[in-house]
């Protein structure tokens, strides 16, 4: 298997400027935790930038080897149909980087299990939302 050099995470985007801190947050945990890894977070709609641009940005910036997360919870329109036609103009415009799609991240059990200690814990501590 490859080592990937580039990680794509593809969010929704959302007219809340805060809606996307989390995926923020996530995108500088994976900088902090593999400091070799380009990361860049893009969207589908709504907010900048899009998906392709920060495909773009990491082809720019030199990776070989890209790894498409889509942050979604599940493999609706925008999995299925949008990160196709993402992968689709990502090879076309950058024809010497693998692309690699991710499953949807609410697919990967690792998630599951991740979920399911936050809901435990606000379970036995009552945590409150904001």
């Amino acid at each position: 298997m490859v080592e990937m050099d580039g990680a794509l995470l593809v969010a929704h985007g959302s007219r809340d400027p805060d809606w996307s801190q989390p995926f923020e947050t996530v995108a500088q945990l994976l900088r902090d935790g593999r400091p070799g890894l380009a990361v860049e977070l893009g969207f589908v709609e709504i907010q900048e930038p899009r998906s392709l641009e920060a495909g773009d940005a990491l082809a720019r910036q030199g990776c070989r080897h890209v790894l498409v997360v889509p942050m979604f919870l599940g493999a609706g329109h925008h999995v299925r149909v949008d990160m196709a036609k993402l992968l689709e103009q990502l090879r076309e415009n950058w024809r010497g980087v693998e692309w690699r799609l991710a499953p949807a991240i609410g697919e990967m059990p690792v998630f599951h299990r991740a979920v399911a200690g936050v809901l435990d814990e606000a379970l036995r501590t009552g945590l409150e939302g904001p």
